[in-house]
């Protein structure tokens, strides 16, 4: 049975517990149980607003923090999209077989077109099937996401049935492996899912020192006074706290909560304590691996070799289908 396992993150600045909590923890699980391939997309990053000078210092700095949080090459290979010239070449032959019809139906490209009105771009339109070709290049047996992106998975498999009907059984049917995320929202705008775009104050960044995460979330939003429905700021914090405690001190404050005798002070300062000791080897990593850009380079050579290995296979095979090799 083919165990590879595939999925790719964006580098648009610095990664936040949000990103961490959604996909990063569940890939370090990921590793120890499958072939696993990590690919941080920079061409699709291209579709947003962005300072060319800035793009590398990203680049890197997402695959610094990748491996900082536990990502090992020698479980995973990591690579960099656009080192891997396969990648846009699937995705025009896969453009040709995909009606217009197909992306018109994209629910991300309706919200991405709504907050960058001033550079809504063919690539914003077209991305999803850049994800595809991203996707099947490797012929994985499942991809890792979310609710929100099972629809972009739905169209790679669409398009995986489309070319297996006109030129031959190429490419299986990627599974979803759907986990239990939790949604994690801003600390001063709950009603929001946690986003740089939002502003410093609104997120805990994975490298955020123990002072500056204590001072973020004592002032994150909470209730006032003593209530029985619980609020989305409230709520956002026991999240945290479900997911970076003990199942005790959670109950704890739960039961606190209930009881009306909850001293949100108590339960920030608990809060941002466990989350610091939670990213403080990743924070001392992090530090070693920016002293030692050589050794980053290394692994995303070894990444990208072995990368374009796979993606070339599988690119020789559907241009010999597509009638494309002399």
């Amino acid at each position: 049975m083919n165990q590879r396992v595939l999925s790719g993150i964006q580098p648009t600045g610095k990664l936040h517990i949000g990103n961490y909590l959604g996909a990063v923890a569940n890939w370090i699980k990921l590793q120890d149980q499958y072939e696993t391939y990590f690919a941080v997309v920079d061409m699709h990053s291209l579709t947003a607003d962005y300072k060319p000078a800035e793009k590398r210092e990203q680049i890197m700095a997402t695959v610094i923090e990748l491996l900082a949080s536990g990502i090992d090459p020698k479980k995973s290979t990591i690579f960099i999209q656009s080192q891997v010239p396969q990648h846009a070449e699937l995705a025009w032959y896969f453009a040709t077989l995909t009606p217009v019809s197909f992306l018109e139906r994209m629910t991300q490209y309706k919200d991405k077109a709504a907050r960058q009105k001033e550079n809504i771009n063919a690539g914003l339109f077209t991305y999803p099937v850049l994800q595809a070709a991203d996707i099947l290049l490797y012929k994985p047996f499942g991809v890792p996401v979310g609710e929100d992106q099972l629809q972009h998975l739905e169209l790679a498999n669409d398009i995986a049935r489309k070319f297996n009907a006109r030129f031959g059984s190429t490419f299986e049917q990627i599974k979803p492996l759907l986990t239990k995320t939790p949604r994690v929202m801003s600390l001063l705008e709950p009603s929001k899912k946690m986003s740089k775009s939002l502003g410093e104050g609104h997120v805990i960044n994975m490298n955020d020192e123990a002072a500056v995460i204590e001072k973020k979330i004592s002032k994150a939003v909470t209730d006032t006074g003593s209530t029985k429905q619980m609020s989305a700021g409230t709520k956002n914090l026991f999240t945290l706290l479900e997911n970076f405690g003990e199942p005790e001190e959670f109950n704890f404050f739960k039961e606190a909560f209930a009881s009306g005798n909850i001293k949100y002070s108590d339960l920030k300062k608990n809060l941002a304590k466990l989350i610091a000791h939670h990213f403080a080897d990743y924070r001392r990593r992090r530090k070693e691996l920016e002293k030692n850009p050589e050794q980053v380079m290394r692994i995303l050579a070894e990444g990208k070799e072995k990368a374009q290995a796979v993606a070339a296979r599988t690119l020789t095979e559907v241009k010999t289908k597509m009638g494309l090799v002399l």
